[in-house]
């Protein structure tokens, strides 16, 4: 958690505030737009109703839906715009751990620690299907950006692909000596990223099935992957309380990003730049400037762990779920 200034610091952050100020007022008078980084990292509203710790949030592709995922059984899905609890889904038989939407917005998946997948019909909340075939909890999951191909990571140290439409496992990827904890797909679909207990990331090729390499700095269990908006960059997040950043291209380590005080659960790249968001067990959210390794917000407010983290499609909002059994809104920058 980020270190309140002393007196003269504060005194000199007042001065530079009101200079912003001026220079804003000032701007509009002459006709230019108010700066777009105004009240940036500003908690919006608190969305609460969970009865325990919420582990996952996830953007409907068009910004209408937030879903959440909660150890009370449930996935919830929420107006973003208003807080308001649209529906619940209940069906899985333990407690949820992720949730994903398609790129077409037409399906929700969810995970648990039951051993299965549900895909569910976010306009009606209906369940369409059940996925079955992991042999343990299912810790995450992720759509391919065409939609036809879904990636479930699994305590049995297997991930597995999916056909969405017709439940049918495709293939299962192995490799992993530990629990996957956790997956995703870069933007163009030519790579898999996964998520290890073994202290590992791992590039798969989703079509051919292959290991393309494993990424192997961090000194514990590597909980969640992301990629930057154009592929070119990897963000793996440990709890060894570090996010370090990938070339994916050659599988160098090209910064350690440290200021966490705890295991760092969750990554999200913000959609329109190479900022990136990650949460915490020390109960903060981080926004970094991965090319130079600064932080440049630190989101406090959560009253827990903080295991969940997502951006908007249009980046202007920034969803986390806590421990505290409630999502955050926050203004992102």
């Amino acid at each position: 958690m980020g270190v309140a200034p002393n007196r003269q610091e504060s005194l000199r952050t007042s001065a530079r505030k009101s200079n912003k100020v001026r220079l804003r007022d000032r701007d509009r008078r002459r006709g230019q737009p108010p700066d777009r980084h105004r009240g940036a990292g500003e908690c919006l509203r608190t969305l609460a109703g969970h009865t325990n710790w919420v582990v996952s949030v996830a953007f409907h592709p068009r910004g209408i839906l937030l879903s959440s995922a909660s150890h009370d059984a449930t996935v919830r899905l929420w107006d973003p715009e208003s807080g308001t609890c649209l529906r619940t889904l209940e069906g899985h038989e333990s407690w949820v751990s992720s949730v994903a939407f398609n790129s077409a917005g037409t399906l929700l998946a969810s995970a648990s620690d039951d051993r299965s997948v549900r895909l569910w019909d976010p306009g009606s909340g209906n369940s369409l299907a059940t996925l079955e075939g992991h042999t343990d909890s299912v810790y995450d999951i992720a759509f391919h950006p065409q939609g036809n191909l879904l990636a479930s990571a699994s305590k049995d140290r297997t991930i597995r692909l999916w056909d969405p439409d017709g439940g049918v496992c495709l293939e299962t990827l192995e490799g992993c000596t530990g629990s996957v904890l956790g997956v995703t797909f870069s933007q163009d679909g030519s790579l898999l990223a996964s998520a290890s207990a073994d202290r590992k990331a791992r590039l798969w090729d989703p079509h051919t099935h292959e290991c393309l390499r494993s990424l192997e700095e961090h000194s514990g269990p590597v909980w969640s992957v992301a990629f930057n908006p154009d592929g070119s960059r990897l963000a793996s997040g440990s709890d060894d309380k570090t996010v370090r950043i990938w070339d994916p291209t050659t599988g160098h380590c090209l910064r350690t990003l440290t200021g966490h005080s705890g295991w760092v659960y969750s990554l999200a790249f913000h959609p329109e730049s190479d900022l990136l968001a990650s949460a915490s067990d020390d109960r903060s959210v981080r926004i970094w400037d991965p090319a130079s390794g600064s932080c440049a917000y630190t989101l406090t407010g959560h009253t827990g762990w903080v295991l969940g983290v997502a951006f908007s499609p249009d980046g202007g909002l920034l969803a986390s779920a806590s421990e505290d059994e409630t999502v955050r809104l926050w203004r992102s920058p």
